[in-house]
Parts: structure tokens; sequence; C-alpha cells
């Protein structure tokens, strides 16, 4: 039998590193997920429909619209964020290294492991893990100067979000979103 175009699941070969998963293994793990995230975001015609915007008319549904709107557009609000900040970093290159050192530490270390890290013998935990990554993060920015343009990027990109997720209007949202990690309330009923 032919294994000829499958993704290989194990390494029998001899170089496989000690953690007994391939390069392969990781990069074909890191491709699938990468795709299942991207599978949640909507089109981007959707995003920017014109009709669909309007003032809300109370607080009350900008509330219920940006809950709605994020849930819905989760993943595209995501890379608009994404986008947001790296183009703030195309000016400063070496904040732009580190953000993306540090990019693919995260997702080495933290989203991408299917198994728990072991460090001498012992395994660490998730909280450990993520508070390390974080500290790390957090001092090679401030060594870059990059803090302040991270996060007044972030902010940009927050508001963005956010101002459009208060003016669309997601009346067919709420119905979409109702099984999801995140599930908006929808507006209760005028009596």
């Amino acid at each position: 039998m032919s294994k000829y175009g499958t993704i290989p699941t194990s390494s029998s070969a001899g170089g496989a590193p000690l953690g007994g998963a391939s390069p392969l293994d990781f990069i074909s793990r890191a491709k699938a997920r990468g795709a299942m995230a991207l599978a949640t975001r909507r089109p981007w015609r959707e995003l920017g429909e014109i009709h669909t915007i309007g003032l809300p008319p109370s607080l009350g549904e900008a509330y219920l619209r940006v809950r709605a709107n994020l849930a819905h557009f989760a993943m595209n609000y995501a890379i608009v964020v994404l986008v947001v900040v790296f183009l703030s970093l195309l000016w400063h290159p070496v904040s732009l290294i580190v953000f993306l050192v540090c990019m693919v530490a995260w997702l080495v270390l933290y989203f991408l492991r299917d198994e728990p890290l072991v460090l001498f013998g012992r395994v660490v935990g998730d909280g450990v893990v993520l508070a390390a990554l974080a500290v790390v993060t957090l001092v090679l920015l401030l060594l870059t100067n990059a803090t302040v343009n991270i996060l007044s990027s972030l902010l940009i990109g927050f508001v963005l979000v956010v101002l459009h997720a208060a003016l669309h209007k997601a009346e067919d949202n709420v119905d979409d979103e109702a099984g999801r990690w995140y599930a908006p309330v929808p507006s209760p009923p005028l009596h």
C-alpha cells in the first residue's frame, strides 16, 4: 500500500527530535489548526456591506450589536487588529523583528502545542508557560521601545473594531452565533 501524498503522522526515521514528533509533523498540525481557525472567518463582503451600517437607537442596542458582531466576526476582527499592528511596525524594523519572534514563540510554545511542555524532566503547566511568555514579550518590547507603538496600534485596532461592531446591524448574527464560544444576548421583545 502506497502512502504517497499523505501527511505523515509520526516519524519512524532516526532524525526525529527528542520530543517524538518531527518538524514536518509540527508544520502539518500547525497548517491544519490555522486552516481550522481561518474557517471561522466570515466573508469580507459581509463585513463591509454598506446597507447594514446605521446608528444604534440606544446605548443598550449598541451594546447588543457589539456583542453579536464580536462573536460573528471574531476572526475578521482579529485579522484587522493584527494588520493594524503589523502596519504600525513597518517603520520600526527592529520592533517588527522582535514582534515576529515573539509571535512565533507564542505559536510554538502555547497555541500550537499538542503535548505538555517538559523541561528538565518536569511538566510545565500552561499557566506558567503563559506567564513566562507574557513577561518575556513585555521585556523584549520594552527593550526595543516598541511598547508605545504596539499599544497605540492595538488601541486604534480596538477602536476600529468596536466602532464597526456598534454601527453594523446585527439582526441576522444573533441566531447564527447561538452555539458559539461567546453567544450574544438577543434583544428582549418589546411588549
